[in-house]
């Protein structure tokens, strides 16, 4: 947008400076050319007055005629040539009878038809112009006057006023691109600012502000508008995520005292009752699932908000080392669930991500991996790297699931159908990854279960 206003804008000054100069270039060029008409045709009009009085002596060489003529050729290097009224050359200089164009010229002359001057003077013309006037009174003509006009000089003159003319179109045609550059930047400067804090609320920094004091009014009034939005957005998110926290919270007691009564009930419940009461324990045991997912959720929302704010603290782990300690923290769980946990990497794969995230977001997709493979199956955890990405892959060979259900198993709440759990923990760990930078893709591993890769950024 700023070049193409930049250009709209040149391209105005440039036609406005343009639509000065052409008509001022015009007025020098004719301007020119009519003193030089005016100063050869007073020349013209001395030798016709001399050739004149020739006529009335019979043509007789006058020695003043051709002083005259003598002395124009010398000092203007131009040519004349005086004929009487059968095209007889009387007296010449500089000018020969049979040069090209002069017959044409003399039969004009003596027809008494105006000479073709033209009208301008460019510094482009270099050929000599001819010029007549007949001799004598009446449409019969006595004689002709021919005279050779060199435009050398004139187009000189034209030359240096055009430069002088072109020379100030420049300087002006500067001066209004300048004028235009510094317009343009004043114009776009509250865009390039909204541009930059649209991109911001964008990538997770809700309530980003702008300052712009410059700018035209309806675009200051436009970025007062976005901190508004931002603002608002910003506190909407907040309120969002203290709202999931809190209902956390104040379920998690009441949760807490019916887990308590409800264990406290079994020494009392007989052989009728005790499918009731097992459906119970499930119950509560699904409720808290479902609240360690909404905190899980919360926090990792505030966590992707602090760090697209930039507010959060920087960060370093080596994610060989954490994947290595987090498949032998599972390997207990994997084996009484009779899973075979196995890890396979490198340590020294640094990143930009706090142990506590990592962990996190690991143990979301372990976690799944036993709990959906079933007995007899392999869980595989690996860790690579390459210049600039580490991948950390956790793939087995269960079940896996339909194509279909891998674009909707980061969504919240959603859940297979043979699946247990809240619903919440990939959609956990894909808010965790994303937060920093990186990204989670599930797909299908080469044994036909599930795979799932976490890419992140190498330091």
């Amino acid at each position: 947008m700023r070049r193409r206003l930049l250009l709209a804008l040149s391209l105005c000054c440039l036609l406005t400076v343009a639509a000065f100069v052409a008509p001022l270039l015009d007025e020098r060029a004719t301007a020119r050319a009519q003193t030089l008409e005016m100063s050869r045709a007073h020349d013209l009009d001395r030798f016709v007055a001399l050739a004149a009085v020739n006529a009335d002596l019979e043509y007789e060489l006058c020695a003043e005629l051709q002083r005259s003529v003598h002395r124009h050729a010398e000092l203007y290097g131009e040519g004349v040539l005086v004929v009487d009224e059968l095209g007889t050359p009387l007296v010449w200089s500089g000018l020969e009878p049979d040069d090209p164009g002069v017959p044409a010229a003399l039969d004009a002359a003596l027809r008494n038809e105006p000479p073709a001057v033209p009208d301008r003077i460019t510094p482009f013309d270099a050929e000599p112009i001819l010029a007549w006037k007949p001799v004598g009174v009446g449409s019969r003509a006595e004689g002709a006057v021919l005279l050779q006009i060199d435009p050398s000089r004139a187009a000189a003159d034209v030359t240096a006023a055009w430069s002088l003319v072109l020379a100030g179109a420049l300087a002006a045609a500067v001066a209004f691109v300048g004028i235009a550059l510094a317009v343009a930047r004043w114009v776009l400067r509250p865009v390039d600012a909204l541009a930059e804090g649209v991109g911001a609320v964008a990538q997770g920094r809700a309530g980003e502000q702008i300052a712009v004091s410059e700018g035209p009014a309806e675009l200051r009034a436009l970025t007062e508008s976005f901190n508004r939005m931002s603002a608002a957005v910003r506190a909407g998110a907040e309120e969002q995520r203290r709202l999931v926290a809190d209902a956390s919270h104040q379920i998690r007691n009441p949760l807490a005292a019916l887990r308590l009564r409800v264990d406290g009930l079994e020494p009392h419940v007989d052989e009728i009752g005790r499918s009731a009461y097992d459906s119970a324990q499930q119950e509560v045991d699904r409720l808290e699932r479902l609240l360690d997912g909404m905190l899980g959720l919360a926090s990792a929302e505030a966590t992707a908000s602090a760090v697209a704010a930039g507010s959060d603290e920087v960060a370093r782990c080596d994610a060989g080392e954490v994947a290595a300690r987090r498949v032998d923290a599972w390997r207990p769980v994997a084996d009484a669930a009779g899973v075979a946990l196995l890890g396979d990497g490198t340590p020294g794969l640094f990143t930009g991500w706090p142990d506590t995230d990592l962990e996190q977001v690991l143990d979301v997709l372990i976690d799944n991996a036993i709990r959906h493979t079933g007995s007899g199956t392999t869980v595989r955890v690996r860790w690579t790297s390459d210049a600039t990405t580490v991948t950390v892959t956790v793939a087995d060979d269960g079940p896996g699931l339909a194509d279909g259900d891998l674009e909707r198993a980061r969504q919240r709440f959603w859940q297979a159908r043979s699946a247990g759990g809240s619903g919440l923990g990939l959609a956990i760990a894909d808010r965790l990854v994303a937060g920093r930078g990186g990204v989670l893709t599930l797909g299908r591993s080469a044994a036909g279960g599930l795979l799932a890769t976490v890419a992140l950024e190498r330091l």
